[in-house]
Protein backbone atom coordinates (compact mmCIF):
# COMPACT_ATOMS: atom_id res chain seq x y z
CA UNK A 1 0.00 0.00 0.00
CA UNK A 2 1.23 3.77 0.63
CA UNK A 3 3.68 2.71 3.23
CA UNK A 4 5.42 0.18 1.00
CA UNK A 5 5.26 2.95 -1.72
CA UNK A 6 6.38 5.75 0.51
CA UNK A 7 9.48 3.48 1.73
CA UNK A 8 10.21 2.41 -1.71
CA UNK A 9 10.18 6.07 -2.67
CA UNK A 10 12.98 6.78 0.10
CA UNK A 11 14.51 3.56 -0.23
CA UNK A 12 15.22 4.74 -4.09
CA UNK A 13 16.37 8.37 -3.03
CA UNK A 14 18.86 7.44 -0.88
CA UNK A 15 19.84 4.54 -2.82
CA UNK A 16 20.87 7.12 -5.78
CA UNK A 17 22.22 9.74 -2.99
CA UNK A 18 25.38 8.53 -1.70
CA UNK A 19 27.20 11.32 -1.98
CA UNK A 20 24.93 12.89 0.54
CA UNK A 21 26.28 10.12 2.95
CA UNK A 22 29.41 11.08 1.68
CA UNK A 23 29.53 14.94 2.63
CA UNK A 24 27.39 13.75 6.47
CA UNK A 25 30.65 11.45 6.87
CA UNK A 26 33.10 14.41 6.13
CA UNK A 27 31.07 17.35 8.04
CA UNK A 28 30.83 15.03 11.16
CA UNK A 29 34.78 14.01 10.53
CA UNK A 30 36.13 17.65 10.18
CA UNK A 31 34.09 18.78 13.06
CA UNK A 32 35.09 15.95 15.07
CA UNK A 33 38.58 17.31 14.66
CA UNK A 34 37.97 20.91 14.85
CA UNK A 35 36.91 19.65 18.58
CA UNK A 36 39.72 17.98 19.50
CA UNK A 37 41.87 20.73 18.81
CA UNK A 38 39.56 23.27 20.65
CA UNK A 39 39.62 20.61 23.57
CA UNK A 40 43.54 20.28 23.29
CA UNK A 41 43.83 24.16 23.15
CA UNK A 42 41.58 24.88 26.03
CA UNK A 43 43.92 21.72 28.41
CA UNK A 44 47.27 21.85 26.75
CA UNK A 45 48.05 19.56 29.78
CA UNK A 46 46.40 17.08 28.65
CA UNK A 47 48.61 17.02 25.37
CA UNK A 48 51.37 16.84 27.61
CA UNK A 49 50.50 13.85 29.42
CA UNK A 50 49.66 12.28 26.43
CA UNK A 51 53.00 12.51 24.44
CA UNK A 52 54.97 12.64 27.97
CA UNK A 53 57.01 15.88 28.50
CA UNK A 54 57.28 19.54 26.99
CA UNK A 55 60.01 18.82 24.82
CA UNK A 56 57.39 18.53 21.87
CA UNK A 57 55.53 21.47 22.42
CA UNK A 58 56.25 22.26 19.25
CA UNK A 59 54.20 19.13 17.91
CA UNK A 60 51.52 20.07 20.19
CA UNK A 61 50.63 23.24 18.70
CA UNK A 62 51.38 21.83 15.07
CA UNK A 63 48.35 19.34 16.54
CA UNK A 64 46.13 22.04 17.82
CA UNK A 65 46.22 24.46 15.24
CA UNK A 66 45.66 21.81 12.53
CA UNK A 67 43.27 20.11 13.86
CA UNK A 68 41.03 23.22 14.21
CA UNK A 69 41.89 24.90 10.83
CA UNK A 70 41.77 22.04 8.73
CA UNK A 71 39.02 20.25 11.02
CA UNK A 72 36.98 23.13 9.95
CA UNK A 73 37.90 23.12 6.08
CA UNK A 74 36.75 19.63 5.96
CA UNK A 75 33.38 20.51 7.83
CA UNK A 76 33.30 23.12 4.83
CA UNK A 77 34.65 20.96 2.37
CA UNK A 78 37.37 23.73 1.64
CA UNK A 79 40.66 22.36 0.26
CA UNK A 80 39.92 19.38 1.20
CA UNK A 81 42.48 17.17 0.52
CA UNK A 82 44.84 19.79 1.75
CA UNK A 83 43.19 20.11 5.11
CA UNK A 84 42.72 15.87 5.12
CA UNK A 85 46.25 15.31 4.25
CA UNK A 86 47.91 18.12 7.15
CA UNK A 87 45.94 16.11 9.62
CA UNK A 88 47.42 12.06 8.32
CA UNK A 89 50.75 12.37 9.99
CA UNK A 90 49.02 13.34 12.92
CA UNK A 91 46.53 10.61 12.99
CA UNK A 92 49.53 8.48 11.77
CA UNK A 93 51.33 9.40 15.02
CA UNK A 94 48.64 8.75 17.09
CA UNK A 95 47.72 5.16 15.58
CA UNK A 96 51.57 3.74 15.09
CA UNK A 97 53.31 5.62 18.22
CA UNK A 98 50.62 5.90 20.23
CA UNK A 99 48.12 3.81 20.54
CA UNK A 100 49.73 1.20 19.03
CA UNK A 101 51.52 0.25 22.25
CA UNK A 102 48.56 -0.44 23.99
CA UNK A 103 46.63 -2.38 22.16
CA UNK A 104 43.09 -3.25 21.27
CA UNK A 105 42.89 -4.59 24.88
CA UNK A 106 42.38 -0.98 26.39
CA UNK A 107 38.96 0.03 28.09
CA UNK A 108 39.08 3.02 25.77
CA UNK A 109 38.76 2.37 21.86
CA UNK A 110 41.84 4.94 21.20
CA UNK A 111 43.24 1.92 18.76
CA UNK A 112 40.38 1.99 16.57
CA UNK A 113 39.10 5.31 16.45
CA UNK A 114 42.90 7.06 15.61
CA UNK A 115 43.27 4.16 12.97
CA UNK A 116 39.13 5.24 11.64
CA UNK A 117 40.21 8.77 11.71
CA UNK A 118 43.08 7.79 10.10
CA UNK A 119 41.55 5.83 6.84
CA UNK A 120 38.94 8.40 6.45
CA UNK A 121 41.06 11.33 6.09
CA UNK A 122 43.32 9.12 3.59
CA UNK A 123 39.92 8.54 1.61
CA UNK A 124 38.88 11.96 1.49
CA UNK A 125 42.42 13.00 0.66
CA UNK A 126 42.10 10.36 -2.31
CA UNK A 127 38.84 11.33 -3.30
CA UNK A 128 37.88 14.91 -2.20
CA UNK A 129 35.64 16.64 -0.59
CA UNK A 130 32.46 15.06 -2.52
CA UNK A 131 29.37 16.98 -4.08
CA UNK A 132 28.31 18.68 -1.13
CA UNK A 133 31.11 20.98 -0.51
CA UNK A 134 32.57 24.51 -1.45
CA UNK A 135 35.42 22.91 -3.54
CA UNK A 136 32.90 21.33 -5.67
CA UNK A 137 30.97 24.50 -5.76
CA UNK A 138 34.03 26.24 -6.53
CA UNK A 139 34.64 23.71 -9.54
CA UNK A 140 31.67 24.11 -10.70
CA UNK A 141 31.99 28.21 -10.75
CA UNK A 142 35.46 27.66 -12.89
CA UNK A 143 33.45 25.37 -15.28
CA UNK A 144 30.93 27.32 -16.29
CA UNK A 145 33.51 30.47 -17.52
Amino acid sequence: GEKMKLFSIITNWLNTNSDVAYSIIRIFLGTALFVRGAILASDPATLTQLAGSNQYYWWYSYIIVIHIICGLFMAIGFVGRIAALLQIPILFGAVFFLHLQHGLATVEQSLELSALVLVLLITFFLFGSGTFSVDNYIAKRQSIK
